[in-house]
């Protein structure tokens, strides 16, 4: 992988990622039984109850399997996998210039859940959508994607809006600054301008730190921004600023992590049965090697062990 002409190019494509052409999606719409409405509700009352992110998603029930009746089916039906991912942030969602396809370790995830559908994964078998984190939400809600992957942070807030996958991937907001930069945590930026993306935890974070936020709907924008002296800093997952700092040598993260930001697929509420048959999927990348590898392929060495499943029921 050409990382040097990657990091790059990888600007000036982000840039045009929100215009990318998405196929036109149709929403279909299924007849559910009063047993699966009985399952959203009971989802939703776990979540509400336990308020524990970490575990709030919905045990599997053994392997991944398409059965019949069930949203893996329609999706099997339809031909291929509605995703929401982003485009823009270098290592978990984003377009690669050399060669016009969507990369990185989110893509990953989602790849395998194709797989799992269709038995394999490529243009035929998922569309990605381009959005930002303001979208995300809204486009699991409205039926527009099947599933969300796009460095979304589960929180107890979002889980009385959309379901969860089980987390994926851990991370923790941190500050990235220019080199020269004195400030070394977001304390010390008090007072001054710190970017961060609407919609997102880390905008939440800054605007309540006494720093003030200066809202943009990706993350290059921020380093854009920071290029130009318009923000003292960007806030956000450290996972999100590594991939800044990989395309700008003049910047560094510094600071501890002072959030915990576990990462999970979004899905709607009215489709408990498909979050089950995610969590069979993640619970398989972990055990066949192939999370720990597309871990050490894009975001790098050493390679922790995969977050634990745990489960509201």
């Amino acid at each position: 992988m050409k990382t040097r002409q990657i990091a790059a190019a990888l600007l000036a494509a982000a840039a045009l990622a929100g215009a990318i052409a998405v196929p036109a999606i149709g929403v279909t719409s299924a007849r559910h039984t009063a047993a699966a409405a009985h399952s959203v509700r009971a989802a939703r009352t776990v979540s509400a109850a336990t308020c524990d992110p970490k575990a709030s998603s919905l045990r599997p029930n053994g392997p991944a399997q398409v059965t019949s009746g069930s949203f893996a089916a329609t999706i099997k039906a339809r031909g291929y996998l509605i995703a929401g991912v982003d485009q823009s942030t270098y290592h978990f969602g984003f377009l690669n210039p050399l060669n016009g396809k969507t990369e990185g370790f989110d893509i990953d995830m989602i790849d395998a859940v194709a797989t799992a559908i269709f038995g394999h994964a490529d243009a035929s078998t998922v569309h990605f959508k381009a959005i930002s984190d303001a979208q995300r939400i809204p486009a699991v809600t409205s039926g527009d994607v099947d599933i969300v992957a796009h460095t979304m942070t589960i929180t107890c807030t979002r889980l009385q809006s959309v379901d969860f996958s089980s987390v994926y991937f851990d991370a923790g907001q941190r500050v990235l600054v220019q080199t020269d930069s004195a400030a070394r945590s977001l304390a010390d930026l008090k007072g001054k301008k710190v970017c961060a993306t609407k919609g997102s935890t880390s905008y939440d974070n800054v605007a309540a730190s006494g720093a003030t936020a200066v809202p943009v709907a990706y993350w290059t924008d921020c380093l854009v921004l920071l290029q130009q002296g318009d923000v003292a800093a960007i806030s956000t997952d450290d996972a999100i600023l590594a991939g800044l700092a990989g395309q700008d040598p003049f910047t560094m993260v510094v600071g501890p992590r002072f959030t915990d930001e576990p990462y999970g697929l979004a899905i709607s509420q009215q489709h408990p049965d498909f979050v089950r048959f995610v969590n069979a999927v993640l619970q398989q990348l972990r055990s066949d090697g192939r999370w720990a590898a597309s871990y050490q392929h894009w975001v790098g060495t050493p390679v922790p062990a995969p977050p634990a499943a745990q489960y509201a029921g």
